[in-house]
């Protein structure tokens, strides 16, 4: 085998917004009308209405390079709120809402949602959360289910980097990523176990749909999976970024991520043994806390302080971010987050300044615009 992946690992990213009343601050269901002006404006950003009428989702064509992610990310951005503006409406990235009561929240007029709140009941009738996932391109299976195996030891501190979900329904939850403890209520979430091959991860699959726990392979809501209709590895753990920087960060570390550990796939290097215990119980512990306090070194078996750990991800990464010509902008990204704090820690600080969650709704619209 070469030492080195032949494939390019290219990557997509997928955004879910809120759609803001900028009067209230609340949620409000105008998806039908941001999408249509915005399918209008804008051709090449893909826009797509979620299960919720006050949510909105768009996904960036395939990029080569960080500049192509940050270009898309920031044109997706514009389009979709110049799109809102014309609908009297605002658009905020943020894994949850401050204080929208989800009793009020009305879901999209499409079967596919429809069942899904039929199906879920209650765990879907409160899920108004939003999320960002991450495509890395793999198109060998094989590798791609081996790169599952390695990369999932990584999420926690992934999560713990990107969390930006502090608040629900009026409370501070004490979570930094209170979208993660929402959704690990579904029955196929969190970090899959680690599969001996592609075979066994179809067989799975194939298994909870032929039971009936699924409907289709698509309803596998892993925090990483194997895209179904693309050759992708897609990353699903992160609350949607705050900021453009910190989705472009995000893109350069998973990608990283993913290649290093292709490397070592390659390389024959042994993968760590890790109970899907200790790597439940670290992604709370991010969840919880983001880098505030100690995360779990899953392979060392230790809690340690949330920034040796990083430091030791970053040292990791460093090499196949050097080859791609991406470690100065990540690296500077990672240590802006370090010093001015995650999107959740500066969601809770405008919180502390101004008692005043539409204070914070103010903020997320301004950080959602900036730079695009």
């Amino acid at each position: 085998m070469s030492a080195s992946p032949d494939e390019a690992l290219t990557m997509g990213v997928e955004e879910e917004y809120q759609i803001i009343d900028p009067k209230t601050r609340q949620l409000t269901g105008r998806a039908k009308q941001v999408m249509s002006s915005a399918t209008e404006a804008e051709k090449n950003t893909a826009v797509q209405r979620e299960v919720y009428t006050s949510m909105i989702e768009i996904a960036t064509p395939v990029c080569s390079t960080l500049t192509e992610v940050r270009d898309q990310v920031a044109q997706a951005r514009r389009t979709i709120i110049d799109a809102a503006a014309e609908n009297g409406s605002a658009i905020v990235a943020a894994g949850t809402h401050p204080f929208s009561d989800w009793r009020q929240q009305k879901v999209t007029d499409k079967e596919r949602y429809q069942d899904l709140v039929g199906d879920y009941r209650q765990i879907m009738d409160d899920l108004i959360i939003f999320g960002c996932h991450i495509h890395v391109g793999i198109s060998d299976r094989e590798i791609a289910v081996q790169v599952l195996n390695r990369t999932r030891l990584w999420l926690p501190l992934l999560l713990a980097i990107s969390v930006n979900s502090p608040f629900w329904m009026g409370q501070e939850t004490g979570y930094s990523s209170y979208r993660t403890e929402l959704w690990s209520r579904w029955p196929f979430s969190g970090a899959p176990n680690s599969f001996a091959n592609y075979d066994e991860y179809c067989s799975l699959t194939q298994t909870l749909t032929q039971v009936g726990a699924i409907r289709d392979a698509t309803k596998i809501y892993w925090d990483i999976r194997l895209s179904d209709d693309l050759p992708t590895v897609e990353f699903r753990f992160a609350d949607v970024c705050l900021s453009i920087d910190e989705t472009v960060m995000l893109a350069g570390l998973v990608r990283a991520l993913a290649r290093s550990c292709y490397k070592d796939i390659l390389a024959g290097t042994p993968a760590a043994d890790v109970r899907p215990e200790v790597l439940r119980a670290a992604q709370w512990r991010a969840a919880r806390s983001g880098l505030s306090h100690t995360l779990i070194d899953v392979v060392d078996r230790k809690s340690a302080p949330a920034h040796d750990v990083l430091k030791h991800f970053l040292q990791y990464l460093r090499p196949e971010l050097e080859e791609l010509e991406d470690w100065d902008r990540v690296n500077a990204l990672v240590q802006q987050i370090v010093e001015n704090g995650t999107g959740a820690a500066r969601q809770k600080g405008v919180y502390n300044r101004t008692q005043s969650l539409e204070a914070v709704v103010d903020y997320m619209i301004e950080q959602t615009a900036a730079s695009t």
